[in-house]
């Protein structure tokens, strides 16, 4: 007897043990197996490549929701098979345990069918080349219906509707269409990346999203990148006697903030390796920002008796018996591939080489370069302030064009006046106001037009006045006065738009078009007008008024980056994250030197801010050094 007075269950329940049914049993493995429709077009994409297919179609409804067809031009199944591969753990891949040590084909598990029959309502039609007739089965929630002879094409067709009906719950959790189609185009582009030599199409909702025709590596990455992907890639290949290596690595140069375009796959199968990302990364050591990671795309043929790929349900992840190897190889593949790109850019046999010259050119005749000398020219001679108040430079003039209009000494006036209720609650955690911070900067900046402003560094600047010095951040200044302009926009007036004369075509990632198309309302209130043409392809019509000409495709690819990247790490509302987003984009390509005048009006911007004293990340922006303390300083040193 318990503590409590009352018998254990065991003591008056006898045999409680129980079989589960097949429904549950299978039900517990769709969760494991299937927790979103990009499981099950995983599941189904595999199953085509495994039947020797050369052509595979996916059809989608509703994000995969309403229906999920795989159609391909395999091996097809028999009638017999057509029916037992809705049994659970049937399989066509194993007869004993060794031969899990000698697998090529993506499942094997025999659980995928039987865990999607589970959920959903299947039809699955089938015929192999040597039958007349073809058959057709159908199974509803785990239970089979009926099956009978159906006149079909050389084949499979599997058709999965309405995933989750009969499991509420599980349905509840899946998110908005936009993000599990995201989903399922990461799948989608693993095993099309992985099989270049078969010709997958995609169509979402009757438009078609993706037509890969088959061909080489580098041509399917193109094709589902874009074709600017072809200046980009730097081959690697390395062949030793445990590992052999294939595939292509970005350029430094075009290294990205987020990890989205790095895949690894080991004999075909897409995994996901921290120690093998490690590695590459290791080979990219000083060649990108920290906060960069670098584009890969590399395929790892290895004996399968030396991997095990039975660790995870998905099969996403494997073990190697010489990893410490693996890892060496991989480095010194990616470190050589990188160190012939130095010395020779990679060649693309595909490419025409009569594009390579512009046509105008053909027929000149090649001058000889001069070397153009100013004798005028002073290096000690100080450069005139300029009296007007547009800046020449192209940075400048997107700085200008991104402040507000430039207020009077009246309007600096007013603006301390409003703002002495902030520097009140800033004096209460000091115990003597004139300690504050806060007040010290408004006495400060109340003689403005006074001081002398001079850069100390790229993104310092510092101004001498009678009891002191004032030091701010510059990028953080301008990344608070273009963050505040473009968060207003969404909430008081939208920004005006500057349409292009010639209207450029971008071809973006299949990622970044989803996110662009999720956007787009939000995006034209901050002055940009865009358009979807065909494929992964927009036309910017027009930009926020302001932006450097020349720069409005990286200024959005940057944008999209940035969006992405905060959207992984902070928790911001969909305006907050697009405002900073375009602020650090666009301060990205900024200048990075400011004359004297171009510094006092930054100030002034500043002052005009919401929160002129700290910036977007919450650093502070402004700095007042007073004499006393330069004294300290000074003393103290010496």
């Amino acid at each position: 007897m318990g503590k409590s007075g009352v018998l254990p269950l065991w003591e008056f329940m006898a045999d409680i043990i129980r079989l589960l049914s097949d429904t549950v049993a299978n039900q517990i493995a769709a969760g494991e197996v299937i927790q979103r429709p990009s499981s099950a077009v995983k599941e189904l994409l595999e199953n085509a490549v495994d039947a020797g297919a050369s052509r595979v179609q996916l059809v989608l409804l509703d994000a995969g929701k309403t229906l999920i067809q795989v159609i391909d031009n395999g091996n097809g199944m028999s009638d017999a098979d057509a029916r037992m591969c809705f049994d659970r753990h049937a399989t066509s891949k194993l007869r004993n345990i060794d031969d899990l040590y000698t697998l090529f084909t993506m499942g094997f598990r025999g659980e995928a069918l039987a865990s999607i029959a589970s959920v959903a309502q299947v039809e699955l039609k089938s015929k192999r080349r040597e039958q007349e007739v073809g058959t057709r089965v159908l199974m509803d929630g785990g239970n089979f219906v009926s099956q009978d002879a159906f006149a079909y094409q050389e084949g499979t067709s599997i058709s999965v509707k309405n995933l989750f009906y009969n499991v509420p719950a599980r349905r509840n959790f899946l998110k908005s269409n936009q993000v599990e189609t995201r989903h399922i185009q990461e799948e989608f582009i693993r095993i099309a990346l992985s099989n270049p030599h078969v010709h997958f199409s995609l169509h979402h909702n009757e438009a078609q999203v993706f037509d890969l025709r088959e061909g080489n590596y580098s041509q399917r990455i193109s094709a589902l990148f874009g074709n600017n992907y072809k200046e980009r890639l730097v081959p690697v290949e390395e062949e030793t006697s445990i590992v052999n290596i294939r595939g292509y690595i970005g350029k430094p140069e075009f290294a990205r903030k987020n990890r989205g375009e790095q895949y690894f796959f080991v004999n075909s199968r897409f995994i996901k390796d921290s120690y093998l990302h490690h590695a590459v990364s290791a080979a990219f050591e000083s060649l990108i920002p920290r906060d960069a990671y670098p584009s890969y795309w590399l395929n790892l043929d290895i004996d399968p008796a030396l991997i095990d790929v039975n660790i995870h349900p998905t099969k996403t992840e494997i073990k190697f018996q010489h990893d410490k190897d693996v890892y060496a190889i991989l480095r010194a593949a990616v470190k050589r591939a990188l160190g012939k790109y130095s010395v020779a850019p990679s060649l693309d046999f595909d490419k025409e080489p009569a594009f390579d010259l512009p046509l105008s050119k053909l027929g000149d005749t090649p001058v000889q370069p001069q070397i153009k000398v100013d004798p005028n020219y002073n290096p000690f001679r100080i450069e005139r302030e300029k009296s007007s108040t547009s800046f020449s430079s192209g940075g400048s003039q997107q700085m200008h064009s991104f402040r507000p209009a430039s207020p009077s000494s009246t309007d600096v006036k007013a603006w301390l006046e409003n703002h002495r209720e902030v520097a009140a609650q800033q004096v209460l955690m000091h115990e003597k106001i004139e300690d504050s911070p806060i007040v010290e900067l408004l006495n400060v900046f109340e003689s403005l037009d006074d001081f002398r402003f001079v850069q100390v560094s790229p993104k310092s600047a510092i101004a001498a006045f009678s009891r002191g010095l004032v030091l701010y951040d510059i990028s953080a200044a301008r990344e608070r006065i273009v963050y505040e302009r473009y968060l207003n926009a969404f909430s008081r007036q939208q920004l005006n738009t500057q349409q292009q004369l010639f209207p450029p075509q971008i071809v973006l990632t299949p990622n970044d078009f989803l996110l662009i198309r999720e956007l787009m309302e939000e995006l034209r209130k901050i002055g940009f007008d865009i358009s979807e043409f065909g494929q992964n392809t927009i036309v910017l019509q027009g930009v926020p008024s302001g932006l450097d000409p020349g720069s409005e495709e990286r200024t959005l690819q940057l944008l999209l980056e940035n969006y992405r990247l905060n959207k992984d790490k902070l928790q911001l509302t969909m305006h907050e994250n697009l405002a900073r987003s375009m602020a650090k984009s666009i301060i990205a390509r900024e200048q990075s030197s400011y004359s004297s005048r171009e510094l006092r009006q930054l100030a002034i911007d500043l002052l005009h801010c919401d929160q002129p004293f700290y910036g977007v990340n919450g650093q502070s922006v402004l700095r007042v050094l007073r004499s006393d303390e330069i004294a300290d300083l000074i003393q103290n040193k010496s």
